[in-house]
Parts: structure tokens; sequence; C-alpha cells
């Protein structure tokens, strides 16, 4: 999955329209504000800069996502369906935001303190977006995938928490979701590498208690499996032969 230089420059676009509706949406994040609303304020940031919401119509199976972004709070991990909930003092949210523009995607995503939130949230937060960085500085050229995910999960087990098992990160460019996978621990058999040219989003999701999760009735929403909160930090980044470009940093 080599991107060629004028791939790397449309889905580097895209990403920066990700890293900036990331970075926009957070004066919006205070208590009362409900899900929708927030939704709602990303739409229509993504399409003023002539891209479309990446998540919403995106199909699994029969399954079709209704929204323009995945909000998750407290013990949702991933995929949460926005709507009709407020967000309260000392909740934690994470959002997941896709764009598409001119045929490529970007993706990323960011987990939110609302008010004031307990210590051990604030350091679940604090050691996943501790653990992506760790990671990225093993994504290069010729180094293992194996090799992001180690760093990882070593971080995060070495904290207390758990990285979620049933949902990895992956290649991103003309589709949202491409080859290879990028889990967040270590799997013996795993031996692919990462070559030059290549766009990854890598994205781990930790839990404050077990890595099992559970999805709801809708079929979307995950959620930790013991109700302990979860946080989820992600960028799209540009392998190379040193330090790979983060494709998503807010400027």
């Amino acid at each position: 999955m080599i991107k060629t230089a004028s791939e790397i420059v449309a889905i580097r676009e895209s990403c920066s329209i990700v890293a900036g509706v990331l970075s926009y949406i957070e004066k919006f994040l205070n208590p009362g504000i409900t899900t929708l609303e927030i939704d709602e304020i990303i739409e229509d940031y993504i399409l003023s800069k002539d891209a479309v919401p990446a998540f919403k119509g995106y199909k699994v199976h029969k399954n079709i996502f209704p929204a323009s972004s995945c909000i998750s709070i407290n013990e949702q991990v991933v995929h949460g369906i926005p709507g009709s909930r407020k967000l309260i003092e000392g909740d934690i949210v994470s959002i997941d935001v896709g764009s598409k523009k001119n045929g490529y995607y970007g993706d990323g995503a960011k987990t939110y303190a609302i008010g004031e939130v307990t210590p051990s949230k604030k350091k679940l937060m604090k050691v996943t977006q501790e653990s992506l960085y760790l990671g990225l500085e093993n994504a290069r050229d010729g180094n293992f995938i194996n090799d992001v995910s180690l760093a990882i999960q070593q971080h995060v087990e070495a904290a207390g928490f758990s990285v979620v098992r049933d949902l990895v990160g992956h290649g991103i460019g003309k589709d949202l979701h491409e080859e290879p996978p990028i889990p967040n621990y270590y799997n013996n058999g795993y031996r692919n590498k990462f070559s030059e040219g290549m766009t990854v989003a890598i994205e781990p999701m930790v839990n404050y208690g077990t890595y099992k999760v559970k999805i709801l009735s809708d079929k979307w929403t995950y959620v930790t499996a013991d109700g302990e909160p979860s946080a989820h930090f992600e960028h799209s980044v540009l392998i190379k032969k040193g330090k790979p470009e983060i494709l998503t940093m807010e400027s």
C-alpha cells in the first residue's frame, strides 16, 4: 500500500481537516451539550472545507453509521453514535473523526476531559496519549509493525491498564480502512513490516480495567466489559526512513 507523491498530498489535506476539527471542537465541549450537537458542529466544519464526513453512511455488513463522528463517553470505547446524551462534569469523551476530500481519507481521534475529572481518568488519558507517541517512535521504514504494538502494550500495562484487542489501527488512503492492521498488542506470529510511503492510522484504545469489550444492541458502540472508563487517541501518519510524519497533528 505504498502511496505516490500525489496521493500523499491528497491524504495530507484530508488529515489536516481532521486535525483542524479536533482542535476546533474543544471549545464546545462543556457540560450540557449533547453529543448530537457536537456531531453537527463537526459535520459543518468538515463541509466548510469542501470535504465530506468519512463516517456518515459507512457500512459494515448491513449496518450503516448514521453520524459524522464517533463520540464515546466514559465506558464507551469507540463508535458511539451521537444522540441526546449530554456531557456532564467529570466525563471523558473520545471523539473520532474522518474526512474525505478528492477521493482520499484522513482519520484521527482524541479524548477530552469535561471539567474536572478524577485522578484515575486523568492518568488513563495521559498514559493512552503517551502510548500513542511511544508507538509512533517505532513506526518507520523497515521496522516490524509489532515494534509499535509492543511499545504501546508495554507502556499501558506498566501503568496497570489494558489495551483493547478486538479493535486495531489500519492503513488509510483511497479507503478509510486499508491493509495492514496495526494491533496495539504484541503478536508473535505477525511479521508485517512498515515501508516508506505507507500511510497508516495508529490508535491505541486503552481500558482502565479488563481489555475485554462488548458491543451494544445498536451494533456499533463498543463498551468495556466491566463498565470502567476507556480512552482513545489516534493519528494518521506517513511512514518514512526516520520518524513518521504525523498528518493529523494540530497546528
